[in-house]
Formats: C-alpha cells, structure tokens, sequence
C-alpha cells in the first residue's frame, strides 16, 4: 500500500512530539495536510513530501553524493513513489537506487526521522515545475558497505565525510548524539 497522508502526519506528529520547538518551521506542512494536500504527489507545488538518508560508516563518517541537477554535495534521497509503503522504505530505497548500496546492508537508528527539513527547490523549466518546497523526512541509517554503482542519470560521485561537514546545525548536532 502506498504512503498515505495518515503516515505523513502520524510521522510528523511523532517528530513534533519529540522537538516541539520545531513546530513554527513545520506548521505550513500540518497546513498541507489539514487542507487535503497530496504530499505524496510531486506534483502538489506548495510542498511535498521526500525521503532523505543520513547514512553512517563505522568510524561515524557520512555518505554525500554529488547531485547531477543541482551540482552540489547533498544526502542520498529523494522524491516518493507510488509502490513505497513508508517514509523509512521510502528513504533506504532512495539511498539502494543512488548509491547501489544493497537496502539489506543498512540498518535504520530508530523508526521516526532524525530530522525533518523543509526547503526551497528552483523551478525546472525541462520538467515543467515551478518553485516548491520539499518536505525532506530525514532517516538515520547505519552500514559496514561500500559505496555500490552509482545512478549517473543523478549521481555522479559519491564519498564518506565527517559529521563535521553536515551544514544544518541542528542535523549535525542529532547525528553526533546518535551515534555516540
């Protein structure tokens, strides 16, 4: 069954339950949500949901990949797909098809996200989309693997950094306590 509005929410309230002081940042998506917005649907501008991978090595190192479209370093992730059944199996198949790290391989840190992240994306004139937000749900895995085959239609390199090298404080900050 697919990702239903009743798990984005639960999964979103499960977050707020935990970090209360993020709720003014996530109002707008519980906004969504309360005005029957699909946030499954990449098509639904004023936000949409996505699934994000915060992966770990053994020596706390993060896994990046170099995004072809937008030309920066970013976490493994990205948009929903009609055959995900969680935001979890949604972010560990995400990091499979980007990384070809094995799903098998990954273990996840917790069942809610580490994080949540809501963000601008530039309008895409090749793919008809106008500026939107992206309602990144964030999950913590960790691996004893190897980067895999990469997807060159969107990666096009991929290595292990420090936590030190996550941008958003709040992130590096959730990453270093859960992997201590």
């Amino acid at each position: 069954m697919a990702i239903t509005a009743d798990h984005i929410r639960t999964t979103l309230t499960a977050y707020l339950d935990r970090h209360p002081e993020e709720k003014p940042g996530l109002a707008p998506a519980l906004d969504l949500l309360d005005a029957g917005a699909d946030l499954t649907s990449r098509k639904e501008f004023r936000g949409h949901a996505t699934a994000g991978t915060i992966l770990a090595d053994p020596n706390g190192r993060i896994l990046h990949i170099h995004h072809l479209a937008t030309g920066k370093w970013l976490l493994p992730g990205g948009h929903l797909e009609s055959d995900d059944t969680t935001l979890l199996d949604a972010a560990r198949r995400e990091l499979t098809e980007e990384t070809g790290i094995p799903a098998d391989t990954v273990t996840p840190v917790g069942e809610g996200p580490l994080h949540i992240d809501v963000h601008p994306i530039g309008a895409n004139d090749a793919k008809g989309e106008p500026d939107h937000q992206h309602i990144d749900f964030r999950f913590l895995f960790t691996t004893t693997a190897d980067i895999g085959e990469l997807q060159t239609e969107e990666v096009t390199d991929a290595a292990w950094r420090t936590a030190d090298t996550l941008r958003d404080k709040r992130l590096k900050q959730r990453v270093t306590q859960a992997l201590r």
